[in-house]
């Protein structure tokens, strides 16, 4: 098999929020098993190994993302229009695992000096919940890993990291003909929204890292909800906002922030993710560039690159 009839297996299962994990987890561990790979641990993930002590793996995580009414093919069925395939996960990223098995098959897999590991992940797309759950027994990852996620064929050697946070704010709720007597947590949102993003703006995003094609830390304000009608005062608000973290400190420094200005404006805020950055030299890779976006490389320690297929070959 080459790796576009490979690729159409892969796209034929539905693995949106996981739904058919288990049956394709079950066509990789065949695919492997043929090739002489051992199944190390299968649940919702999949762990396979050929050979004496890896010192290569490759990562790659099942689940896509859902499809929108956009779509003019079957999102199941791998379609061929104007030399680009489209399937949904075609590119992000059962083209990466597909062209990994691929290479495997091709590869004297029993001369090999070192052995290979494969892992499968799951939950990737919502929460890195596969890659975490691994990480968390204290898998002992071999020292270079592939993520074959997107990247138009450019070789990956670090990320920036990610603060997501939920920042909440109270008041009372009262008609709006007598504001006087309550108070709106909207507004209480936006002044706390205010100072945090002119803090970001003189603090924060002057430092800059070249290393990144954005070189500095980014802030994104991406939902506000508060109040349920027009002619009342808020009583509740809460914001969402990540981070694109390009320096370790950047997350204590905003924390403390957030800390300061939530006793200020008697809010709270909590964190959904904290990731670190990071960027790995590669001796023997000529040209290393960075990406803005999060892969599960973000939660590994070894030496890791993200290399994948083109964009354009996807919907």
């Amino acid at each position: 098999m080459n790796e576009i009839d490979i690729l159409k297996d892969l796209v034929s299962f539905n693995t949106i929020k996981d739904k058919e994990n288990q049956k394709i987890l079950n066509y990789i561990e065949q695919f492997l098993s043929k090739l002489g790979f051992r199944t190390l641990k299968k649940e919702k993930y999949l762990i396979m190994s050929i050979g004496k002590e890896p010192k290569l793996a490759f990562l790659g995580h099942s689940d896509t993302v859902d499809f929108t009414n956009g779509w003019s093919t079957n999102p199941f069925k791998l379609t061929k229009k104007n030399d680009k395939l489209y399937g949904l996960g075609s590119c992000d990223m059962k083209g990466g695992i597909a062209s990994f098995l691929q290479a495997l098959s091709e590869i004297d897999l029993q001369s090999l000096n070192n052995g290979i590991k494969v892992y499968i992940t799951y939950d990737e797309e919502i929460s890195f919940g596969g890659i975490k759950e691994i990480v968390e027994t204290d898998e002992a990852f071999p020292e270079y890993v592939i993520i074959g996620e997107p990247t138009d064929n450019k070789i990956i050697t670090g990320c920036k990291g990610l603060f997501a946070i939920k920042v909440y704010t109270y008041g009372n709720k009262v008609h709006s003909s007598r504001p006087d007597k309550g108070k709106n947590a909207n507004s209480i949102m936006i002044k706390l929204l205010n100072e945090l993003e002119n803090f970001y703006e003189s603090i924060i995003k002057k430092e800059k890292n070249s290393k990144f094609e954005v070189p500095y830390t980014t802030m994104n304000i991406g939902l506000i909800n508060g109040g349920n009608s027009i002619n009342s005062l808020a009583d509740k608000c809460e914001a969402y906002i990540d981070f694109r973290i390009m320096k370790d400190e950047h997350i204590s420094i905003i924390k403390e922030k957030l800390q300061n200005l939530c006793k200020k404006y008697d809010a709270t805020f909590c964190v959904d993710l904290e990731i670190l950055p990071f960027f790995n030299h590669i001796d023997f890779i000529s040209k290393q560039e960075t990406a803005g976006f999060m892969t599960e490389a973000s939660f590994l320690k070894t030496k890791r690159i993200i290399l994948g297929p083109r964009t354009s070959c996807s919907s």
